[in-house]
């Protein structure tokens, strides 16, 4: 099964927060992580963060979870496709017709400015959600499992190469899918009795038994002490690798 570098998520306030982020996660030239560029910092700083993680040889996920009609995801994802990402993310929320257009814009853009394909992922649902949420928020039927099955086949059905998922959903996101569709999983915690604002959480080994192709952390690494000590940690256990 392919299984890439953990993700590291980028939230940081700051440009300069973030570069030096970006510096200390690029030292190791052995094992650098993938890392996962959001909103906050894009919209903050536009474009340009994505070319400064690069210009320090980093692959980037830019996780701007496009949602909106086909046309303008469209005409976004060419934007997006040209800017070197790696993976970049829609929701499958915004159902068939909308992840088609996003993959057509992505591939587009990508090829237009000379890039690598990059890997369209999918949001099933967000892993702040849970089964109240689901059924007395959103008056969705059925049970959360069920939910993430339905959009992970329709994110396949569209030509997508992956979901955001929990890693407890893994499993059952194999049952409907093909074997090199992708499961990225975020809600990685050490500590299990720190869930912050994420509901369905797991330790990166259990990622790892459970079947995800790659994980995304944040404030494990962001805000420890040494950031690439406590990623090569967490990468040894995703791997299932020993000192």
């Amino acid at each position: 099964m392919q299984r890439f570098e953990p993700m590291v998520a980028v939230d940081v306030e700051t440009k300069q927060e973030a570069l030096r982020l970006f510096d200390k996660l690029s030292s190791d030239t052995d094992h650098q992580p993938i890392v996962k560029i959001g909103m906050e910092l894009y919209y903050a700083f536009g474009p340009g963060i994505v070319r400064e993680a690069k210009g320090r040889g980093l692959t980037v996920f830019l996780d701007l979870k496009l949602y909106d009609i086909p046309n303008t995801v469209e005409r976004t994802m060419r934007v997006l496709g040209a800017l070197g990402a790696s993976f970049v993310t829609t929701h499958a929320a915004g159902g068939t017709e909308m992840m088609k257009a996003a993959k057509r814009g992505l591939l587009a853009g990508a090829a237009a400015a000379g890039r690598r394909q990059p890997k369209l992922l999918a949001v099933t649902k967000l892993t702040s959600i849970d089964e109240q949420i689901l059924h007395d928020e959103q008056k969705v039927a059925g049970t959360l499992i069920e939910a993430v099955q339905n959009a992970a086949h329709l994110t396949e059905a569209a030509g997508l190469d992956g979901v955001i998922c929990s890693a407890q959903e893994v499993e059952a996101i194999r049952q409907v899918t093909g074997p090199d569709f992708l499961c990225v999983t975020p809600g990685i915690r050490l500590n299990l009795d720190n869930k912050d604002d994420q509901k369905r959480v797991v330790t990166p080994a259990q990622a790892r038994e459970l079947g995800s192709n790659a994980i995304v952390v944040g404030r494990p690494i962001t805000l420890a002490k040494d950031p690439m000590k406590a990623y090569n940690e967490i990468r040894q256990d995703f791997m299932g690798e020993q000192d």
